[in-house]
Protein backbone atom coordinates (compact mmCIF):
# COMPACT_ATOMS: atom_id res chain seq x y z
CA UNK A 1 0.00 0.00 0.00
CA UNK A 2 1.31 3.21 -0.79
CA UNK A 3 1.42 6.20 1.54
CA UNK A 4 -1.30 8.04 -0.65
CA UNK A 5 -3.38 4.99 -0.45
CA UNK A 6 -3.50 5.31 2.93
CA UNK A 7 -4.52 8.74 3.59
CA UNK A 8 -8.40 9.64 4.03
CA UNK A 9 -9.61 11.39 1.29
CA UNK A 10 -10.97 14.83 2.30
CA UNK A 11 -14.48 16.06 2.45
CA UNK A 12 -14.58 18.39 -0.82
CA UNK A 13 -17.38 20.01 -1.84
CA UNK A 14 -18.72 19.45 -6.04
CA UNK A 15 -17.26 21.58 -8.06
CA UNK A 16 -19.56 24.02 -9.81
CA UNK A 17 -19.37 23.93 -13.96
CA UNK A 18 -19.17 27.20 -14.38
CA UNK A 19 -16.73 27.97 -12.06
CA UNK A 20 -14.39 25.56 -13.40
CA UNK A 21 -15.24 27.32 -16.79
CA UNK A 22 -13.96 30.32 -15.31
CA UNK A 23 -11.08 29.02 -14.17
CA UNK A 24 -9.74 27.09 -16.85
CA UNK A 25 -10.51 29.99 -19.29
CA UNK A 26 -7.55 32.23 -17.30
CA UNK A 27 -5.82 29.43 -18.90
CA UNK A 28 -4.29 30.17 -23.00
CA UNK A 29 -5.67 27.87 -25.27
CA UNK A 30 -5.01 28.10 -29.34
CA UNK A 31 -7.74 27.83 -31.80
CA UNK A 32 -8.35 24.48 -34.20
CA UNK A 33 -11.24 23.46 -36.52
CA UNK A 34 -11.04 19.62 -36.57
CA UNK A 35 -12.60 18.25 -40.13
CA UNK A 36 -13.06 14.63 -41.17
CA UNK A 37 -15.32 13.24 -43.72
CA UNK A 38 -15.25 13.89 -47.12
CA UNK A 39 -17.37 15.02 -50.68
CA UNK A 40 -20.98 15.52 -48.92
CA UNK A 41 -20.06 13.83 -45.21
CA UNK A 42 -17.20 16.54 -44.34
CA UNK A 43 -18.03 18.51 -41.52
CA UNK A 44 -16.35 20.57 -39.01
CA UNK A 45 -16.02 21.80 -35.54
CA UNK A 46 -13.61 24.70 -33.84
CA UNK A 47 -12.19 23.06 -30.86
CA UNK A 48 -10.06 24.34 -28.39
CA UNK A 49 -9.16 21.34 -26.40
CA UNK A 50 -6.24 20.39 -28.54
CA UNK A 51 -2.87 19.02 -27.21
CA UNK A 52 -0.22 16.55 -28.76
CA UNK A 53 0.32 13.90 -26.78
CA UNK A 54 3.46 12.21 -28.01
CA UNK A 55 6.45 12.04 -30.42
CA UNK A 56 7.00 8.74 -30.45
CA UNK A 57 4.81 7.42 -32.33
CA UNK A 58 3.50 10.73 -32.95
CA UNK A 59 0.14 11.15 -31.52
CA UNK A 60 -2.37 14.25 -30.38
CA UNK A 61 -5.77 14.31 -28.96
CA UNK A 62 -8.60 16.44 -28.83
CA UNK A 63 -12.30 16.63 -27.10
CA UNK A 64 -15.69 16.91 -28.31
CA UNK A 65 -19.48 17.22 -26.54
CA UNK A 66 -20.25 13.48 -26.43
CA UNK A 67 -23.45 15.06 -28.48
CA UNK A 68 -21.10 16.95 -31.28
CA UNK A 69 -22.42 16.00 -34.65
CA UNK A 70 -18.92 16.21 -35.41
CA UNK A 71 -18.45 12.56 -33.54
CA UNK A 72 -20.36 10.23 -35.89
CA UNK A 73 -18.11 11.24 -38.87
CA UNK A 74 -14.72 11.07 -37.01
CA UNK A 75 -15.63 7.61 -36.15
CA UNK A 76 -17.39 6.88 -39.11
CA UNK A 77 -14.26 8.04 -41.35
CA UNK A 78 -11.95 7.01 -39.05
CA UNK A 79 -9.53 10.41 -39.69
CA UNK A 80 -9.68 13.67 -38.82
CA UNK A 81 -7.55 16.74 -39.42
CA UNK A 82 -6.62 19.37 -36.99
CA UNK A 83 -6.34 22.90 -38.55
CA UNK A 84 -4.65 25.57 -36.67
CA UNK A 85 -6.01 28.84 -37.06
CA UNK A 86 -5.06 32.36 -37.84
CA UNK A 87 -5.37 35.54 -35.61
CA UNK A 88 -7.42 36.95 -38.34
CA UNK A 89 -9.40 33.36 -38.87
CA UNK A 90 -12.09 34.60 -35.73
CA UNK A 91 -14.82 34.95 -38.15
CA UNK A 92 -14.37 31.14 -39.59
CA UNK A 93 -14.14 29.80 -36.11
CA UNK A 94 -17.09 31.31 -34.82
CA UNK A 95 -18.93 29.44 -38.43
CA UNK A 96 -17.78 26.40 -36.93
CA UNK A 97 -18.67 27.21 -33.48
CA UNK A 98 -22.22 26.65 -33.10
CA UNK A 99 -25.01 23.86 -33.84
CA UNK A 100 -25.43 24.79 -36.96
CA UNK A 101 -22.15 25.19 -39.03
CA UNK A 102 -20.79 26.20 -41.84
CA UNK A 103 -20.42 24.01 -44.53
CA UNK A 104 -17.10 22.22 -45.55
CA UNK A 105 -17.88 22.84 -49.05
CA UNK A 106 -18.37 26.54 -48.52
CA UNK A 107 -15.18 27.70 -47.26
CA UNK A 108 -11.85 27.02 -49.11
CA UNK A 109 -10.00 23.44 -48.44
CA UNK A 110 -8.74 20.92 -49.81
CA UNK A 111 -8.53 17.31 -49.37
CA UNK A 112 -5.22 15.66 -47.68
CA UNK A 113 -4.09 12.24 -48.52
CA UNK A 114 -7.09 11.07 -45.94
CA UNK A 115 -9.38 12.45 -48.31
CA UNK A 116 -10.16 14.56 -44.99
CA UNK A 117 -10.61 18.57 -45.39
CA UNK A 118 -7.73 21.24 -44.49
CA UNK A 119 -8.65 24.62 -44.29
CA UNK A 120 -7.14 26.52 -47.21
CA UNK A 121 -5.76 29.50 -44.88
CA UNK A 122 -4.91 27.94 -41.47
CA UNK A 123 -1.93 28.13 -40.32
CA UNK A 124 -1.15 24.37 -40.14
CA UNK A 125 -2.65 21.43 -40.45
CA UNK A 126 -2.23 17.64 -38.43
CA UNK A 127 -3.80 15.10 -40.57
CA UNK A 128 -4.66 11.86 -38.07
CA UNK A 129 -6.05 8.37 -37.65
CA UNK A 130 -7.90 8.18 -35.32
CA UNK A 131 -6.64 5.12 -32.84
CA UNK A 132 -8.42 5.43 -29.47
CA UNK A 133 -11.71 7.26 -28.29
CA UNK A 134 -11.93 7.39 -24.32
CA UNK A 135 -15.46 8.71 -22.72
CA UNK A 136 -14.69 11.68 -20.42
CA UNK A 137 -17.38 12.87 -18.50
CA UNK A 138 -20.24 14.80 -20.73
CA UNK A 139 -17.26 15.00 -23.32
CA UNK A 140 -15.32 12.07 -25.57
CA UNK A 141 -11.14 12.18 -25.89
CA UNK A 142 -10.29 11.19 -29.51
CA UNK A 143 -6.51 10.36 -29.88
CA UNK A 144 -4.91 10.36 -33.23
CA UNK A 145 -1.92 9.38 -34.94
CA UNK A 146 -0.65 11.92 -36.82
CA UNK A 147 0.00 10.78 -40.68
CA UNK A 148 0.49 14.11 -42.39
CA UNK A 149 1.39 17.61 -41.53
CA UNK A 150 1.58 20.67 -43.38
CA UNK A 151 2.52 24.43 -42.78
CA UNK A 152 1.14 27.36 -44.61
CA UNK A 153 4.48 28.70 -45.44
CA UNK A 154 3.48 32.20 -43.91
CA UNK A 155 4.38 33.72 -40.37
CA UNK A 156 1.41 34.94 -38.98
CA UNK A 157 -0.30 35.27 -35.78
CA UNK A 158 -2.31 32.20 -33.87
CA UNK A 159 -5.59 32.43 -33.50
CA UNK A 160 -5.99 32.29 -29.46
CA UNK A 161 -9.07 31.81 -26.78
CA UNK A 162 -8.81 33.61 -23.35
CA UNK A 163 -11.05 34.64 -20.75
CA UNK A 164 -14.44 33.82 -22.87
CA UNK A 165 -12.56 35.79 -26.03
CA UNK A 166 -11.12 34.75 -29.16
CA UNK A 167 -8.33 37.41 -30.29
CA UNK A 168 -4.75 37.25 -32.09
CA UNK A 169 -1.58 37.99 -29.96
CA UNK A 170 -0.94 41.05 -29.86
CA UNK A 171 2.42 41.26 -30.49
CA UNK A 172 5.00 38.47 -32.30
CA UNK A 173 6.90 36.49 -30.00
CA UNK A 174 10.89 37.58 -29.67
CA UNK A 175 12.62 34.56 -29.87
CA UNK A 176 12.22 30.89 -29.15
CA UNK A 177 12.76 29.12 -25.20
CA UNK A 178 13.12 25.43 -25.37
CA UNK A 179 10.06 23.74 -23.60
CA UNK A 180 11.06 21.01 -20.91
CA UNK A 181 9.14 17.95 -20.74
CA UNK A 182 8.62 16.25 -17.35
Amino acid sequence: MSAMDARPAPRVEPVDGRALRDVCGHFVTGVTVITSGAGERAAGTTVNSFTSVSLDPPLVLFCLHRESRLRAVVRESGWYVVNFLAGRQEKLARAFAGRDTAAIADVGHRPCSTGAPVLSEALGFLSCRLVDEVEGGDHVIFVGEVVELGLSGRARDPLIFFRGSLGALEEEPRGAHPIFDG
